[in-house]
C-alpha cells in the first residue's frame, strides 16, 4: 500500500529545498505536480513546480469532476487558484509519493486518499528567519512583489495556527534551523517507517 509523504509549512520555511533534496535521496518516490492559475515565477518551469493554467482550464477540470482539492487566495494581484487534479499522476497501489503543499490541501487530500495513506511532514522555522528568507527570495525576482510577500506571511500565521495544526492531526514538527539535521530526521523516518 503506497503512501503520500506530504511536506508542508509556512512560506519560506525551506520546503522547496528540502523537497528537492528528498527526491535526490529517494529516487523511487514519485511526485505529484499541482495546478495553479498564478503567474510563473523566475526559475520555475511549467510541469515541474506546478502546471500553470488559466481559470478556464481549471474550470474544465472542475466540470469534469477531476478536482481532488482546490483553494482560492485573494491576493493583491487578484484571485490565484491552486488545485490537485485527478489526472492519472497518483497510483497508490504501485508507488509512494512526495508532495508539497498547504495545511488546507493536506486536510483535503487526507479526506480524498484516506488518513492511512497520507504522512504529514510539517516544517517549522522561526518567524524572523522566515521573513528574512522571504525578503531575500523576493529581491531575486525580476519584478518583486513585496506586498504579496507580506500578505502571504500574515496569512500563513493564521493558516498554520496551533488550532488548525491540531485539527489537522499534526503533532510532529521538523525544525529547519539546520537544514542537514532537519533532512536527516525526515529521511530517517521515511527510510525506517517511524511514522
Amino acid at each position: 500500500m503506497g503512501k503520500i509523504y506530504y511536506l508542508m509549512g509556512k512560506s519560506s520555511s525551506g520546503k522547496d529545498t528540502l523537497y528537492k533534496e528528498l527526491l535526490l535521496m529517494f529516487p523511487a518516490l514519485k511526485t505529484l505536480v499541482p495546478y495553479t492559475t498564478r503567474p510563473i515565477r523566475a526559475g520555475e518551469t511549467n510541469g515541474v513546480e506546478y502546471y500553470f493554467v488559466s481559470d478556464e482550464e481549471l474550470e474544465k477540470y472542475d466540470v469534469a469532476g477531476k478536482i481532488v482539492e482546490k483553494r482560492t487566495y485573494n491576493t493583491v494581484y487578484g484571485e490565484w487558484k491552486y488545485a490537485t487534479i485527478e489526472d492519472g499522476q497518483v497510483d497508490l497501489e504501485e508507488s509512494d509519493y512526495l508532495v508539497m503543499g498547504t495545511l488546507e490541501s493536506y486536510r483535503n487530500m487526507k479526506r480524498y486518499y484516506g488518513a492511512d495513506r497520507i504522512v504529514p511532514i510539517y516544517i517549522e522555522v522561526e518567524d524572523g528567519e522566515r521573513l528574512s528568507r522571504a525578503l531575500e527570495r523576493e529581491r531575486r525576482q525580476q519584478t518583486p512583489k513585496y506586498e504579496e510577500m507580506c500578505r502571504r506571511f500574515l496569512a500563513d500565521q493564521k493558516d498554520f495556527s496551533e488550532e488548525n495544526l491540531q485539527c489537522a492531526g499534526i503533532t510532529k514538527r521538523y525544525y529547519n534551523n539546520d537544514k542537514i539535521q532537519c533532512l536527516e530526521e525526515i529521511t530517517g523516518e521515511i527510510r525506517y517507517g517511524k511514522f
